[in-house]
């Protein structure tokens, strides 16, 4: 595939330095975990993930090239995003509802949230196109060299993101009344205002 040992383990201590960096995945998935639980996080978890290996494979074959050369593109993917994690943070504010549907069907709401922050993510995109190609050989097919960084990447990510929700999801046991969970989804709501605030304010350039 044309990438040497070195360049991978680089590649993978940078995707980790990357990841551990506050951001609003990792936020948004340690608020989720603990307020609603690890279960609902993990399938947040599983969203993500997708999303992020979506635009990798996206970045590998050009398209995030165009929206990164976009200025109508990138606002359009920036706004969204910006909308959306402040839909999530009124979602979180209000009441909490009844039980009505089967765990199948929030662990999937919670799975689409994950995959649509990051599609709606154009740092992402960025990554791919600024840190990722400095990995890639250029005297090697650079494709498959791309389309394995990027998986990499996503593993990495993943990995990081499990553990922040099975860290996060311990203090989700000590939430046992409606008081209780309440007062975390209000604090959740803030966060997920504040996420959207960062991610306003780092992508402003």
């Amino acid at each position: 595939m044309g990438l040497s040992l070195e360049a991978l383990l680089a590649f993978i201590l940078a995707s980790t330095l990357v990841e551990i960096t506050p951001g609003p995945n990792m936020a948004y998935l340690a608020v989720l975990a603990a307020s609603e639980g690890r279960q609902k996080a993990f399938a947040a978890v599983a969203g993500v993930a997708l999303g992020l290996l979506i635009v990798g494979l996206a970045a590998a074959f050009g398209l995030a090239a165009v929206i990164s050369t976009s200025p109508f593109l990138f606002q359009a993917l920036r706004w969204g995003g910006i909308a959306f994690m402040l839909w999530l943070a009124w979602d979180a504010w209000r009441e909490e509802k009844s039980e009505k549907n089967e765990f199948a069907a929030s662990d999937a709401k919670y799975f689409r949230r994950g995959l649509i922050v990051n599609l709606l993510n154009p740092k992402a995109a960025v990554f791919y196109l600024v840190i990722l190609p400095q990995f890639v050989d250029a005297t090697q097919p650079v494709l498959m060299q791309t389309v394995v960084l990027s998986v990499v990447f996503v593993a990495v990510a993943t990995t990081i993101h499990a553990t922040i929700v099975t860290l996060s999801g311990f203090s989700h046991q000590m939430l046992g009344s409606r008081d209780k969970r309440r007062g975390i989804r209000r604090i959740m709501a803030v966060a997920l205002a504040l996420i959207a605030v960062w991610f306003y304010w780092s992508t402003r350039g």
